[in-house]
């Protein structure tokens, strides 16, 4: 998939968290529309996305899934699965391929464990350990690969994610304006940050 989209998003799973990152900036063509943009969105309690793409688009996803995750609660009392999650977008953006939700899309979240899934505009899913997406993720994508180990604590990670995203600030104009991080852990444990760009 092309990353074509106008913004760096990473995932990674450590320290039995998934850990998200993002940058803050939003581009309408070559304007920088917003610098405080949430470009990672909690879909329950336990799991979020990130948003690389039409945040139009993105924001009317996560809320479909927010609501069907709801309705499935309710009605089989058992929370639903992050695959379950991942799921239910990928047949959603697969059923609009030919006018598709131009959205690249990383579910992360805890349900038995961390779990963490990238999805492209046609509905493709596939489960990582790492991944990024949006026009700075060439760059990111490298810096994981170089620092990743398994074994890395909850900080490690989270600053390895931000570093990430950092990295790709410096190549790729469609992104910048700062770093969220969001890690989810075990009973829905959430960690969350803002690094600024310096």
């Amino acid at each position: 998939m092309e990353p074509f989209h106008g913004t760096t998003t990473v995932g990674l799973i450590a320290a039995d968290h998934v850990v998200l990152a993002a940058d803050k900036r939003a581009t309408a063509g070559y304007l920088i529309a917003s610098r405080r943009v949430k470009k990672i969105v909690r879909i329950t309690d336990y799991a979020a996305m990130t948003i690389s793409g039409l945040v139009a688009d993105a924001q009317s996803l996560a809320d479909a899934v927010r609501e069907e995750a709801r309705l499935y609660e309710l009605t089989y009392r058992v929370r639903p699965s992050v695959r379950w999650l991942a799921s239910l977008l990928s047949a959603i953006l697969f059923s609009s391929k030919w006018y598709p939700y131009i959205v690249q899309l990383i579910v992360g979240g805890y349900d038995e464990k961390p779990r963490l899934y990238t999805l492209d505009p046609y509905g493709s899913l596939v489960e990582e350990k790492y991944t990024a997406t949006g026009s700075g993720s060439p760059v990111a994508i490298g810096v994981i690969e170089d620092g990743y180990r398994e074994d890395m604590s909850l900080d490690e990670a989270m600053q390895l994610a931000a570093n990430a995203v950092k990295a790709a600030t410096l190549r790729d104009a469609a992104s910048g304006d700062g770093v969220d991080v969001m890690a989810i852990g075990k009973g829905g444990r959430v960690v969350e940050k803002l690094i600024p760009l310096r």
